[in-house]
C-alpha cells in the first residue's frame, strides 16, 4: 500500500463515481476552500497491485506553533468496511502527516447508520455502521460522540428527498402542514426563478443572518463551483397576487352571502339557525382577513409594481443529486411561507430533470423536544420525511504532545 498525490482531473473522475461521493469531495470545494485561507492536496491509495482503491482531498493549515491541522471534508473515499486497509492507510498516513509537522487530522466520512422517522424513530439501519466504528476506532480514530445538534463542522443529519415517484405523488406524501403553506405562497402571488450570480447581494440580504459570514464567502462558493451553483429567488408577483386575493375574497364573500341567506329563511329553525349563525360568525373571520389580504396585494401592486424578490437559495449541483447549501428569506414576509414554496418548485424542477435526490441538508437529531432547531426540523422533515444519521466525526492524533499542549491552550483560551 502506498500513498501518492493525484492531479486534480484524476481526483475528481475518481471521486465523482465512488460510493460516498459528495459536494466536499471535489476540486471546486477544494478551490473554496483555499480562497478560505486553506492549503489542499489530492491523495490517492494504491494497493500492492498498482490498483486505486480509495482517494481523499485534505484541506489544511498552520493553527498552532507552527504545526498544522488537517481535515478530510466528509471523510475519505474508501472501502471502510476492509479493517486491512484502513490500517494500512492510516498508520501510512500518520507517518507522512508526522514528517510535515501535522498535529492532529479530522474526518466526517458520509457513512449512513441510521434512517430515521419524523418521531425519531428507526426505520432502517446500516447492517455495517457498527462494524465501521469498531474499525476507525481500533486505527486509533477518535470519536467525537452521536451529537444531535450542530457542535461539529457538519451536522450528523440530513433531511433528503429521494425523487422516486411522480409530481403528484411527491407532493401527496408531504406533511399537511406543508402542502398548507405551500397553497397560501401561491395564493400570495409568489413566484420561483431562477437567477444568475449576481443576483448575490439580494440573497445575501436574507442569509446573512444566519452566521456572521461576509458576503465574498458566498463570492467565493459561487467562483470556486462556477456553473454547479445556482441561486434561486422567491418573489412576489403583485399582478397575481392580486388576482388571488380577489379571487378567495370573492369566494368567501358569496359564502357568506349565502350562509346570510339561508338565516334569513323562515323555513331555518332551531337548531339549524344556531349552527349556521356559528358558521357565518366564523365566515366573518375569514371574510375580515381575505379583505386585509386584498387590500395588502393591492398596496403592493400600486407600490411595487415590479414585484418584491422575498427570499432565495443557493443549490450546488453534483451528479444526480442537488444540495440545498444555504437559504433565507425577508422575515418581514414570513406568513407568506417563500421557503415552502421555494422547496417545493425546486423538487419538481429537479424530478422533472430526472435528478434522483434533493438534500435539504441539516437538521437536528432530536426531534421530539422543541429545541432551538425544532421549527427548522419540523420544515424540513416535512418534505422528505425521514432523517439520515451520519457516522459522526473523528480526530486522528498524529503528534500527542504537541497535540496536548495546543487542547490546554485552547481551553485556557475558551475561559476568557
Amino acid at each position: 500500500m502506498k500513498i501518492v498525490t493525484l492531479n486534480e482531473q484524476d481526483f475528481d473522475i475518481y471521486a465523482s463515481t465512488h460510493k460516498y461521493r459528495n459536494i466536499y469531495q471535489t476540486s471546486s470545494y477544494a478551490k473554496f476552500a483555499k480562497s478560505n485561507g486553506f492549503n489542499y492536496h489530492y491523495l490517492g491509495f494504491i494497493n500492492n497491485q498498482n490498483q486505486i482503491i480509495g482517494a481523499t482531498l485534505i484541506i489544511y493549515k498552520t493553527i498552532y506553533m507552527n504545526y498544522k491541522y488537517a481535515y478530510a471534508p466528509n471523510g475519505f473515499l474508501l472501502d471502510y468496511n476492509n479493517y486491512d486497509n484502513v490500517k494500512d492507510i492510516t498508520e501510512k498516513l500518520k507517518k507522512l502527516l508526522y514528517k510535515q509537522k501535522f498535529m492532529f487530522f479530522t474526518i466526517d466520512p458520509l457513512i449512513p447508520l441510521t434512517i430515521k422517522n419524523q418521531k425519531g424513530d428507526i426505520v432502517s439501519y446500516n447492517e455495517n455502521g457498527n462494524n465501521i466504528l469498531s474499525i476507525l476506532k481500533k486505527c486509533n480514530y477518535k470519536h467525537k460522540g452521536f451529537n444531535n445538534g450542530f457542535e461539529n463542522k457538519k451536522a450528523r443529519f440530513n433531511a433528503i428527498v429521494k425523487l422516486d415517484k411522480s409530481n403528484e405523488k411527491l407532493y401527496s406524501s408531504l406533511s399537511k402542514q406543508t402542502r398548507n403553506k405551500i397553497s397560501k405562497a401561491n395564493k400570495s402571488g409568489i413566484v420561483i426563478y431562477q437567477s444568475n450570480h449576481d443576483a448575490l447581494p439580494i440573497l445575501y440580504e436574507f442569509i446573512k443572518r444566519k452566521s456572521k459570514r461576509k458576503i465574498k464567502y458566498y463570492e467565493d462558493l459561487l467562483a470556486s463551483f462556477g456553473d454547479k451553483a445556482e441561486i434561486y429567488l422567491a418573489k412576489i408577483e403583485p399582478i397575481k397576487y392580486v388576482e388571488c386575493a380577489k379571487n378567495a375574497y370573492e369566494k368567501e364573500l358569496n359564502i357568506n352571502e349565502f350562509i346570510n341567506e339561508k338565516i334569513q329563511s323562515k323555513s331555518t329553525k332551531g337548531k339549524d339557525i344556531r349552527r349556521l349563525i356559528n358558521r357565518k360568525m366564523e365566515s366573518d373571520k375569514v371574510l375580515n382577513n381575505e379583505q386585509g389580504n386584498l387590500v395588502r396585494a393591492t398596496r403592493i401592486y400600486q407600490e411595487q409594481k415590479d414585484g418584491i424578490i422575498i427570499g432565495g437559495c443557493i443549490i450546488i449541483k453534483q451528479g444526480s443529486t442537488r444540495y440545498l447549501y444555504i437559504e433565507g428569506f425577508n422575515q418581514r414576509y414570513r406568513e407568506f411561507n417563500p421557503n415552502y414554496l421555494l422547496k417545493w418548485e425546486l423538487i419538481k424542477k429537479f424530478n422533472n430533470e430526472g435528478i434522483k435526490e434533493f438534500n435539504l441538508n441539516a437538521v437536528n437529531g432530536n426531534f421530539k423536544e422543541k429545541t432551538k432547531f425544532y421549527g427548522l426540523t419540523e420544515m424540513k422533515l416535512g418534505f422528505s420525511k425521514y432523517a439520515t444519521e451520519y457516522i459522526g466525526e473523528f480526530d486522528l492524533i498524529i503528534n500527542n504532545f504537541i497535540y496536548k499542549l495546543y487542547k490546554r491552550q485552547e481551553k485556557k483560551t475558551n475561559k476568557k
